[in-house]
C-alpha cells in the first residue's frame, strides 16, 4: 500500500535569511502601555475639572513680609548702639552730680567747722586779754600781802618763784569752753571729737604745757591740791592718783569742764553731782 504524498512547497530563495521585522510585542505589554495610558488621561481629566473648578473660585492672594535686608539690620544696630551710649552717659551724668551735691554739703560742713573755731579762737583771744588784766592784779595783790607778811619773805620770792604767764589759765578755759558740744570719742584728740585726758591735753597745749596722753599720767603731772583748795585750771581726776580713770578742768563755781562719755559729749557739769577723786595744779 502507498503512502500518501505531501505536497512540497517550494520556499524562497530568501527563506533562509532571518527577518529585520521587529518581532510582535505581546498581549501583556499591549495592556500595560494601555494602562498606563489610560492613568495618564485620567489624570489630565481630574486636573482639568480641578482647573475648571478652581476657575469658578476667587483667587485668594498671599503678602509676604519683607525680608529684613542687610542695610536695615545695620541701621538697627546702630540705634541700639546710640541707645546704650546715652544710657552710659545718663549714668555718668548722675554719678557727677552725685558727687558734686556730696562735695557742696562737705564744704558747707568744712564752712561751718571753720566759723566755729574761727568763733572759738576770738572768744579765746578776748578772754586771754581779760585773764592778763586779772592776772597782773593777782600778781600786784601777792607782791603786797608778802611785803606786809614779811620783806625778806618777799625778797626770797620773787627771787626763786615764777608766776605763770599772763593769761594762761583764761587762755585754757576758753578753749575748754569752745569744745563745749563736740562728741566723745575713746582715743579722740580733736578738732571735733575727744576722750577726757584728749582733751585736757589738747587745752593745756594751748599755753605750751605739754601733759601725758592718758588720765593716769595726767593725774600726777603737776602739784597735788586738796579739793577744798581748788583754783580755776586745776586738774580734777577720779580714781587713784597714778591710775585715774578721768579726768577734767576746774572753772570755777563748783563747776568742771571734761568729754564726759559717748551720751553727754563734751559737757559743763556740777562738781557735786560726780566728786573728783583729787586734783592737781600745773599753772
Amino acid at each position: 500500500m502507498r503512502e500518501p504524498l505531501i505536497p512540497v512547497v517550494p520556499m524562497s530563495h530568501t527563506a533562509h535569511i532571518r527577518s529585520h521585522r521587529k518581532p510582535r510585542r505581546n498581549a501583556s505589554t499591549l495592556a500595560m502601555r494601555t494602562g498606563v495610558a489610560g492613568g495618564v488621561l485620567s489624570t489630565l481629566a481630574v486636573a482639568g475639572a480641578a482647573g475648571s473648578a478652581n476657575a469658578a473660585e476667587p483667587v485668594t492672594q498671599t503678602l509676604e513680609l519683607p525680608t529684613l535686608t542687610a542695610d536695615l539690620a545695620t541701621q538697627l544696630a546702630q540705634s541700639a548702639e546710640v541707645t546704650q551710649q546715652a544710657a552710659a552717659n545718663y549714668e555718668l551724668q548722675a554719678e557727677r552730680d552725685a558727687a558734686a551735691a556730696k562735695a557742696a554739703q562737705q564744704a558747707k560742713a568744712d564752712l561751718a567747722d571753720a566759723k566755729k573755731k574761727a568763733e572759738a579762737k576770738k572768744k579765746a583771744e578776748a578772754a586771754r586779754k581779760a585773764a592778763a588784766a586779772e592776772a597782773a592784779s593777782r600778781s600786784a595783790e601777792r607782791t603786797v600781802l608778802s611785803s606786809s607778811d614779811s620783806p625778806s619773805a618777799s625778797t626770797s620770792t620773787s627771787s626763786n618763784v615764777s608766776a605763770p604767764a599772763s593769761g594762761n589759765v583764761a587762755t585754757v578755759i576758753a578753749f575748754l569752753k569752745a569744745q563745749v558740744g563736740d562728741a566723745y570719742v575713746m582715743g579722740g584728740t580733736g578738732p571735733n571729737a575727744w576722750d577726757c585726758s584728749g582733751l585736757v591735753q589738747a587745752a593745756f597745749k594751748q599755753v605750751g604745757v605739754d601733759l601725758p596722753r592718758v588720765s593716769g599720767d595726767q593725774s600726777t603731772a603737776g602739784t597735788p591740791v586738796s579739793l577744798s583748795n581748788l583754783e580755776v585750771g586745776d586738774i580734777l581726776y577720779w580714781g587713784s592718783a597714778g591710775s585715774a580713770y578721768h579726768v577734767g578742768v576746774y572753772i570755777g563755781d563748783g563747776q568742771y569742764l571734761d568729754a564726759a562719755n559717748p551720751s553727754k559729749g563734751v559737757v559743763i557739769q556740777d562738781l557735786s553731782g560726780y566728786p573728783a577723786t583729787g586734783a592737781v595744779r600745773v599753772l
